[in-house]
């Protein structure tokens, strides 16, 4: 009763949404493996995914082929969704994330049903993370592919190395060998 009432002019003027706001479900379709989790967790069970198994030749010589899933169809039905955030907390590969849209709105009930193109799109409105507290410790999983690439890089340079030591001997030789074929041997030198 203290606060002057302000009239929201939506929609002409966009509200200002929180971090983290819940406005539909977005799919960065790469990550996703097809393992169904999203889709058994759901109660709502208003995610349908289809997919087929292919054959991938194998990477090596004498390799065993592999088999791998193929997603065929990822749709969310947002008319039955109840915006709970199961299906985005238990996803392992991060292949599902909140979008702040929330305009979306149909006049048949039948369109809210996205299929993968439109969750597609919706991944591009998906807002960057949130900077990582300067003081906070170093991820784990960051930690060992940091350790795994320094080592990496410290083999090579060790190759490298080495690899530049052969090839100078391997020039040292060739000069002493190009200058003992150039100098006269001993005893012909005063025979002319």
């Amino acid at each position: 009763m203290t606060k002057k009432t302000v009239t929201a002019q939506y929609p002409d003027v966009q509200p200002e949404l929180p971090p983290r706001s819940r406005g539909v479900i977005a799919l960065f379709e790469e990550n996703c493996t097809v393992c169904m989790l999203c889709a058994r967790e759901c109660p709502d069970w208003c995610i349908y995914i289809d997919s087929h198994k292919e054959t991938v030749p194998a990477a090596v010589p004498g390799g065993r082929e592999r088999s791998r899933n193929v997603l065929d169809r990822f749709a969310i039905d947002f008319s039955l969704c109840m915006y709970c955030g199961i299906c985005i907390e238990v996803c392992p590969f991060d292949a599902l994330f909140w979008s702040p849209e929330f305009e979306y709105a149909e006049t048949d009930i039948l369109e809210l049903t996205h299929e993968r193109d439109k969750l597609r799109d919706w991944m591009w409105t998906v807002p960057e993370p949130p900077a990582l507290d300067a003081g906070a410790e170093e991820p784990k999983e960051i930690a060992a592919a940091r350790k795994t690439a320094d080592k990496l890089r410290a083999q090579r340079e060790q190759e490298a190395a080495e690899a530049a030591a052969r090839t100078a001997e391997a020039d040292t030789r060739t000069t002493e060998a190009a200058a003992d074929a150039s100098d006269p041997e001993p005893g012909q030198e005063g025979q002319e």
